[in-house]
């Protein structure tokens, strides 16, 4: 893509972004502009568009990076694998080190181990297996056994002020709770290391949802003898983590927050902003094979083994839209919060905090 063709994408997005916003919420039935939840709601539909302008129109031009037919021939060997030949029994996690760390008055402990996660042969001969160091944020009182949150960031994530949006101090103060923060491969302080997660390839984005999902399993594995309770959450990006976590390992509970369908779909569903020269990126990430090659990493077909769930959607959800978490509360049962903001607002909401406060008190006190 030619840098002037580039500058006029981002110019043209970046002043649609208020446009957009205000066509979202006006056209939700409910729109008032004298009303100052109204108002609210387009600030944060404005934070759904800025931050979608930011992601996907300042990273590198999307490019063809797999053809169709190979990601058919990886699902072809993955498939009959299902769910659970896929994604192995972790290794028994052996901390390389822990680091007492602080983030402003907030004290925690940087974890760094060495995880292979036994990728299928078929992922392994592509180049996306072996052995990466994983990192995980903690913030724990003592040693006494206390119930413990693994919280799974989004997209975008992964540095300590994400014990900020986990309200990690105050989940600590008020409810006991210990919290553990995976950081998932290529994000936050992992982004200039390998294995790269996420991309345009649909074959790496499986092998790094595969790895993270080993990673946050070995985490609760090592976390299990520590704690009365474990409950795993994960927002955007981190929901499918969560979901496949809490199927395959025994939680005691289970929260979404703005939960997607698939990654492939939902970057497929934005790079548009291109124009036609990022079709073919479009068209293989939408393509059947890959979302057959998906069906391993499918938390919507999976039952977790969670007594306790919850779901949190946001109403003008402009990133990964309202209806995964319709589609999921369908499936799961459990507790439906709706959020009448956005996707990035329900970050700050004080009724997502709410429902989340109460959810895990009852976890806490079961």
């Amino acid at each position: 893509m030619r840098v002037a063709e580039r500058a006029y994408r981002i110019g043209r997005d970046f002043a649609g972004v208020v446009p957009r916003a205000h066509s979202a919420v006006a056209g939700s039935g409910d729109w008032n502009t004298l009303s100052p939840s109204s108002v609210r709601q387009l600030g944060e539909v404005v934070l759904d568009e800025l931050a979608l302008t930011g992601m996907t129109l300042t990273a590198p031009p999307p490019r063809l990076e797999r053809t169709v037919d190979s990601c058919a021939q990886v699902a072809a060997d993955l498939a009959p694998l299902g769910v659970a030949g896929v994604h192995v029994t972790p290794d028994v996690l052996q901390p390389k080190m822990i680091r007492q760390r602080w983030f402003g008055r907030l004290r925690y402990e940087q974890l760094r181990f060495e995880h292979d996660p036994h990728l299928p042969d078929a992922l392994v001969a592509e180049g996306f297996g072996g052995p990466a160091t994983a990192v995980a944020h903690l913030c724990r009182d003592d040693d006494e056994a206390r119930p413990w949150l693994v919280w799974v960031h989004g997209a975008g994530q992964g540095q300590p002020i994400d014990l900020m949006f986990s309200r990690a101090r105050r989940l600590q103060e008020r409810l006991g709770f210990n919290i553990a923060l995976p950081v998932q491969p290529g994000c936050g302080v992992r982004r200039d290391r390998w294995p790269t997660y996420p991309n345009m390839d649909p074959l790496n984005n499986l092998a790094g949802m595969v790895r993270v999902v080993s990673e946050v399993r070995a985490l609760i594995r090592w976390l299990r003898p520590q704690a009365s309770a474990v409950a795993v959450s994960g927002v955007s990006m981190g929901s499918p983590v969560a979901g496949l976590v809490a199927h395959l390992e025994d939680v005691d509970a289970v929260a979404v927050y703005t939960p997607i369908f698939g990654l492939n779909a939902m970057i497929a569903a934005h790079l548009g902003r291109w124009g036609p020269s990022v079709r073919d990126t479009i068209e293989l990430l939408r393509a059947e094979p890959v979302e057959q090659l998906m069906s391993v990493v499918d938390y919507h077909a999976l039952e977790p083994s969670a007594p306790r769930r919850l779901i949190v959607g946001a109403r003008h959800d402009q990133m990964a839209r309202p209806e995964p978490a319709e589609q999921l509360h369908e499936r799961w049962g459990g507790e439906l919060y709706w959020h009448r903001g956005s996707h990035v607002g329900h970050l700050f909401a004080g009724g997502v905090q709410a429902a989340s406060e109460r959810f895990l008190a009852a976890v806490a006190h079961a």
